[in-house]
């Protein structure tokens, strides 16, 4: 049996996604910027899937801007804030994705950008009084805080934080990258300025993505004179966040019981084996990750690959070579697995990779 539970990463596209965009593949040979029947096609095109993904987030179409990925949906919101809200000060986590920390570096070699961390405990949770005195105590601030954490689905209080920003008139930055498509989301009730997401996370295409850049914020493009729209993408991702949004409920709820399943067999056959961050706490996590941790297991690479010569995709590897391990100070000496659910994997696919798994676990620690 193949099983794929690496969905963090990248998630496999939907059958009727990929309907959606085949004309824009084969047929529809326009870009928006033509003056002909073939280039307004196009544009309705993109502007339909603009309005569709506003719709979903209640947000106006005018605030949502495509992009490559989230990626640089990250880097343009930053770099707006930065260049066009005149930003000096940035409130963040040692816990964001890579696009926001290389960002932040180059932020900080090339302007006079300050960068503040805001504290947290052991499992990562955020101590919200020290936002609040960063806020209080700092002017033209930005806060970058995701929503979900991508290695270990802790999540973050956005709500809260962005209330914070607005008593405070700064700016609040969010990366919804692991929660698109599994959130509802209220953009025009949410304090949140900038939000940043990837088709290929909830079963669109890879290579799109989307900021939303509240109105009244200037955004800063990342291309001068910009580029052919990814029509297909496009056409794609707004396709999967609808679809997505159809049944919001019953995916999670699918999800979680995978993950419950999967954390109710690990400890009853493996009582060594530890969780990461909260991801065993359904309140605290998103349904779709769980960070375990595997003393004894030091050569985890080895691990993995016995796993993928059984054709189980997972991921993980050593604190060391993780920026979110390596801040939470966990055990240096153990490996670290991720799993990571999507609303096509089934309950036998769990059961069979927990009999694999406890297997080559007994074996590796031996």
């Amino acid at each position: 049996m193949k099983v794929y539970l690496d969905n963090a990463a990248s998630t496999l596209l939907d059958r009727e996604v990929y309907n959606a965009m085949t004309p824009y593949l084969l047929d529809q040979v326009g870009i928006p910027s033509s003056h002909h029947g073939y280039g307004r096609d196009a544009k309705e095109a993109v502007e339909i899937s603009r309005a569709t993904i506003a719709k979903l987030l209640n947000a106006l179409p005018e605030e949502i801007i495509f992009t490559s990925g989230a990626s640089e949906a990250n880097n343009t919101a930053i770099l707006s804030a930065v260049n066009c809200a005149l930003i000096d000060h940035i409130i963040t986590t040692p816990f964001e994705h890579q696009s926001v920390i290389y960002g932040l570096n180059a932020l900080k070699r090339k302007h006079d950008i300050r960068v503040s961390y805001i504290k947290y405990d052991e499992h990562g949770n955020l101590d919200l009084h020290h936002l609040e005195y960063l806020l209080r105590t700092n002017t033209r601030n930005l806060v970058s805080v995701m929503h979900a954490n991508n290695e270990i689905g802790n999540l973050n209080d956005i709500e809260t934080i962005g209330n914070l920003c607005l008593k405070y008139k700064a700016l609040f930055h969010t990366d919804a990258a692991q929660t698109a498509g599994l959130y509802s989301y209220d953009l025009a009730a949410l304090k949140i300025n900038f939000l940043a997401a990837s088709g290929h996370k909830f079963h669109g295409p890879k290579g799109v993505g989307f900021l939303y850049c509240r109105k009244g914020i200037r955004h800063l493009p990342n291309i001068h004179n910009a580029g052919t729209d990814n029509i297909p993408g496009i056409i794609g991702i707004s396709n999967a966040l609808a679809i997505a949004h159809q049944d919001i409920a019953g995916n999670y709820k699918h999800l979680q019981a995978l993950k419950n399943r999967l954390i109710k067999q690990l400890t009853d056959l493996l009582p060594t084996v530890t969780f990461n961050g909260n991801s065993d706490i359904p309140e605290k996590s998103i349904p779709s990750i769980l960070s375990i941790n595997l003393p004894q297991t030091n050569k985890s690479q080895v691990f993995l690959q016995f796993l993928d010569d059984h054709q189980i995709a997972i991921s993980g590897g050593q604190n060391t070579s993780s920026h979110v391990l390596k801040a939470l100070d966990i055990a240096k000496d153990a490996g670290h697995v991720r799993f990571s659910f999507s609303k096509f994997n089934t309950v036998d696919e769990i059961d069979y990779v927990i009999e694999v798994f406890t297997s080559i676990y007994q074996t590796v620690a031996a």
